[in-house]
């Protein structure tokens, strides 16, 4: 990853993260989540997954970096592979494909007791050893490209939602991931704050990160993704850019969908 004359960082071809899914499925009890889902995902595209309720959305999303546990197929991440039994157990697989992705919630997840500043430093500290000095230029530079640099003292009570959710995304970039796993990330914001959050991933898109994204909000999809996938049933049943996905569906099913979101 190199730094470019403007100061963002720029994510080279050989550093972008390859992710495969074959014959993924999840159950809880009789109810089938993810159906034997196979999904390659190239590195630096951003894909949005979209979808009904209950269609397997999120469930996909946290099986990528094991917070949730699979029952079949594999899941490879780069060079990592996870099969059902290492989503269970954890270990190294699980550490070193976490290490690659990282996930921001639609809770923000911040720690109240932490200004938006020590937020970002301190996974860098305790997870990968930076020296307090380091984690906390890095954690500026972020907060600054996010727009928030003069907030970097407030507390998270001190913070409108999208301030929150942008916090929440420079913390998971200060960790260096290759992939970045966001789920409904702006549900709970309204819509100038929702166009705060979608310009910083715009913004990371042009950099090249890998961003994978759940959400129910359709425009937000075709702004911010260069790949729309609907899951519907545990099952994908579309795949393809904004304007096949969203505006020519292929599947009836897909259609039934989009004209009861859209109106």
């Amino acid at each position: 990853m190199s730094t470019a004359p403007n100061g963002k960082r720029q994510i080279q071809a050989a550093d972008q993260l390859r992710i495969e899914m074959t014959g993924v499925g999840k159950a809880f009890g009789d109810h089938v989540v993810l159906d034997g889902i196979d999904l390659t995902i190239e590195g630096g595209q951003t894909v949005a997954l979209i979808g009904p309720s209950g269609g397997g959305k999120s469930t996909l999303l946290r099986c990528l970096n094991a917070l949730s546990t699979f029952d079949s197929g594999t899941i490879r991440v780069g060079p990592h592979v996870m099969k059902p039994e290492d989503s269970k157990a954890g270990g190294e697989p699980v550490r070193q494909v976490r290490r690659m992705l990282g996930m921001v919630f639609q809770d923000f997840q911040l720690f109240p007791h932490m200004t938006a500043l020590q937020n970002v430093m301190e996974a860098q500290i305790q997870v990968l050893g930076r020296s307090k000095a380091d984690a906390e230029a890095r954690a500026m530079d972020l907060l600054k490209e996010v727009g928030l640099e003069a907030h970097a003292k407030k507390y998270p009570r001190m913070l409108s939602g999208g301030q929150k959710q942008r916090v929440a995304l420079a913390r998971a970039v200060a960790m260096d991931p290759m992939g970045l796993l966001c789920d409904e990330i702006t549900s709970a914001l309204d819509p100038e704050m929702k166009h705060e959050v979608l310009e910083v991933l715009q913004a990371l898109d042009k950099e090249g990160q890998t961003l994978i994204m759940v959400t129910h909000e359709i425009g937000f999809a075709r702004k911010a993704a260069d790949r729309v996938i609907v899951l519907a049933g545990g099952r994908i049943i579309e795949d393809g850019p904004p304007e096949q996905a969203i505006d020519n569906p292929k599947n009836e099913r897909t259609r039934q969908f989009l004209s009861r979101v859209l109106g």
